[in-house]
């Protein structure tokens, strides 16, 4: 059958309409990796001010008041009701775990070596997703993963500037996130994503309410250091809300290649925040990190906030 005019202007203009949702896509995830590596340096330079806790309980309070806001309205309870409720605060607390121990991390590390570090969760899930999930690996992806760690050695290598109890703190988070990815994935059948960032920004600050008095130094944040408290939930919640919408606007396979664009974020903002730049070793590191990551990222069908 010949394709008539009309036929041809009503693909060509499909086609353009799915273009410009797949680059609004990319822009939504680019944005909110910047935004997530904004907030890791903030929150760098505030640990030299404030307790951690204190900290991590101003970033899940503004996230839980910025969604209380933005997405409770429309939503009503379907943004508290599951089924899974007891599963859903465990899921929440990995992602709590995971923030302590990164914010921990950033109080003796330079912040592109500890972005990298923690970017070892995509081989760490791939090595849980086995027994956790049921899902089988290839060898190629055990080369993968092997390779990731020998990025991570680079890294910290002996005789390195890394200090070993921060470089087991990036650990910590790298494997809280990944136990926090797997949970996402088994809930994702059943709970949507804005509920599941809702529990970890309520959780979030349920936990650190409760921690906060022990940890209270009584020092008063000035204005600016407060603003700048109160930017790393703005920050995180925003860019999980942007993630999310990029990936309903493109499809992980465009998305997914351009993850590992956060590292070049961090490496940016630590030489013009913190005057440090990564040396030589580190940079390779970081590079094989981000090359076995990628192989195990394309593989996976689609990550949730």
């Amino acid at each position: 059958m010949r394709r008539t005019a009309g036929n041809s202007h009503f693909q060509t203009g499909f086609h353009f309409s799915v273009n410009n949702k797949k680059i609004q896509g990319i822009f939504f995830f680019l944005t909110a990796l910047l935004l997530f590596a904004v907030s890791d340096a903030t929150a760098k330079y505030m640990t030299a001010f404030f307790a951690i806790p204190l900290l991590a309980w101003a970033r899940y309070l503004t996230h839980l008041l910025f969604m209380l806001v933005a997405t409770a309205p429309g939503m009503g309870r379907e943004i508290v009701q599951t089924r899974k409720p007891w599963l859903m605060i465990f899921r929440a607390l990995t992602q709590v775990s995971s923030t302590l121990f990164v914010l921990l991390a950033f109080r003796v590390l330079p912040l592109a070596e500890t972005t990298a570090i923690v970017f070892i969760t995509p081989l760490l899930v791939a090595l849980l997703a086995g027994p956790l999930l049921g899902e089988k690996l290839q060898i190629k992806h055990w080369l993968a993963t092997l390779a990731g760690f020998c990025g991570v050695l680079l890294i910290v290598r002996p005789g390195g500037a890394m200090e070993g109890l921060g470089v087991f703190y990036a650990f910590c988070s790298a494997l809280s996130y990944a136990a926090y990815q797997i949970l996402t994935r088994k809930l994702s059948a059943t709970e949507p994503p804005m509920r599941q960032l809702f529990y970890i920004a309520l959780v979030g600050t349920v936990v650190m309410s409760c921690l906060l008095p022990f940890f209270w130094t009584g020092l008063i944040p000035s204005p600016s250091q407060a603003l700048l408290i109160l930017s790393l939930g703005f920050y995180g919640g925003t860019g999980h809300f942007l993630l999310i919408h990029a990936f309903h606007e493109a499809p992980a396979s465009s998305l997914s290649p351009m993850l590992y664009v956060q590292l070049i974020w961090a490496m940016l903002l630590g030489w013009i925040v913190f005057g440090h730049l990564p040396d030589l070793l580190s940079v390779i590191g970081m590079l094989v990190i981000g090359a076995s990551g990628l192989s195990l990222a394309l593989r996976w069908p689609r990550l949730r906030a």
